[in-house]
């Protein structure tokens, strides 16, 4: 299996680093390849501008993601976006790693999709969800957080977790065809002590071992919604963003 690691931090002694060098040597030694793209390093530029377009379809007002198919079709994207659209097409797995910002991604990795979940490659044209241009891809997310569990539960302090990660596990992976596999979190990382923080390592590496069978998250396919982009009648709610109105 090819893999693509896509990681965010900033300071190589961060338990995410260690948690990096676990993930290549594991899945290694398992006999994939992998790729790692390590924003803060590569100095990858998240801001999206019309520098990133060798030729311009619309030169009077920047419409960017119309410019991004157009240079796509055309192969005039800026190198750094094609080389990343090189690594992103190239992978069976893409795991996006990085410690949880305000219920989010930190800005690099916001910036690396925004210019790289590129229109023409990745959707456009209707291809979405399970037809999406990333279809036949798995993809997961890894992260850590000074969060303790509770406050993550359904009922704790900031909500669930799969409500916080939806934007991007729903908004960004599974739109683009990727078959999205639960979670691995690293909790409160910075109150633990290194027994608990080896027991992470130990942990995200037996998950690693499973990767292959492990099963996705259910997302609603595009046949469950009707013409007014709602779930059909009679199709029960099951994916955590999506529910029927009140009465």
């Amino acid at each position: 299996m090819k893999v693509l690691i896509v990681y965010a931090h900033q300071e190589a002694q961060s338990f995410n680093t260690a948690l990096l060098a676990r993930s290549v040597a594991e899945l290694t030694a398992l006999g994939h390849t992998v790729r790692v793209s390590d924003l803060y390093a590569m100095r990858f530029n998240p801001v999206a501008t019309g520098e990133d377009f060798g030729e311009r379809r619309f030169p009077d007002r920047l419409q960017y993601d119309r410019e991004q198919k157009h240079n796509f079709q055309h192969r005039s994207l800026s190198d750094d976006i094609t080389a990343e659209i090189e690594k992103l097409i190239w992978c069976d797995l893409l795991i996006l790693q990085f410690p949880l910002w305000w219920f989010s991604v930190p800005a690099i990795m916001k910036g690396w999709i925004d210019r790289v979940f590129v229109n023409g490659a990745v959707y456009g044209a209707g291809r979405r969800y399970d037809t999406g241009g990333l279809t036949g891809r798995r993809a997961m997310m890894v992260t850590s957080t000074a969060a303790y569990p509770g406050m993550c539960a359904t009922d704790g302090l900031v909500g669930a977790l799969d409500v916080i990660l939806w934007p991007i596990q729903n908004g960004t992976l599974a739109y683009a065809g990727c078959k999205v596999l639960p979670p691995f979190v690293s909790w409160s990382v910075n109150f633990v002590d290194e027994a608990t923080r080896q027991g992470y390592l130990d942990d995200y590496a037996e998950r690693l071992r499973r990767i292959e069978t492990a099963k996705p998250l259910f997302f609603h396919p595009l046949e469950d919604f009707g013409p007014d982009w709602r779930l059909r009648p009679g199709v029960a709610a099951q994916a955590v963003g999506q529910g029927r109105p009140a009465g």
